[in-house]
């Protein structure tokens, strides 16, 4: 099976990094994780990076001089495919057209409802019945992208913004394996 040169993006504990890396070791998953980069060189995920002996790259500079240097590396490392697992940074405009391929993201809501940060928070006030996940395309325009799929559940009345953080949490880490073999297919 031909696998897709793949990069992820993280910025923190990389629970969905992890996840992807297990399943892109199974022959019929068809992506190849080539590269990881993270914007915080404190990250927990950088540790998945080193056990499975993944290439990574750091940065925490001016963004146009770190955005050249990711494009650079994703060319040397024939990138076809970004994910963003956790990335907490917006990418350029200038970023996503130069790269001219998908870039995919997990967003912890059912878009288009509460895009951007504090999603939990605004579920909770808004008095939600079923919040969850969604993988979509990143365009220049934050949360718009044409969402690939969407996972939810039903909020209980005992949730909290730390009880649906997990539960979303345990919906994207399979959310995002499924929707890159419904692209895939």
């Amino acid at each position: 099976m031909v696998k897709i040169n793949t990069c992820i993006f993280i910025s923190g504990k990389g629970t969905n990094l992890k996840k992807l890396i297990l399943n892109s070791n199974k022959y019929n998953f068809p992506i190849k994780i080539k590269l990881i980069v993270c914007s915080n060189k404190k990250a927990e995920g950088l540790k998945l990076a080193k056990k499975w002996s993944i290439p990574f790259l750091i940065f925490q500079d001016n963004q146009n001089l770190t955005e050249k240097k990711i494009l650079v590396k994703l060319k040397n490392y024939k990138i076809d495919l970004i994910l963003l697992a956790g990335y907490m940074r917006i990418l350029s405009k200038r970023f996503i057209l130069s790269f001219g391929k998908s870039i995919i993201n997990i967003h912890p809501s059912l878009l288009p409802k509460f895009k951007g940060l504090n999603t939990f928070e605004k579920v909770l006030n808004r008095k939600e019945r079923k919040t969850g996940c969604t993988v979509h395309f990143v365009t220049e325009k934050l949360d718009e992208g044409k969402i690939i799929l969407k996972k939810f559940f039903y909020i209980e009345k005992n949730d909290n913004v730390a009880s649906l953080k997990k539960k979303t949490q345990n919906l994207e880490y399979n959310a995002f394996s499924e929707a890159i073999i419904k692209l895939t297919r």
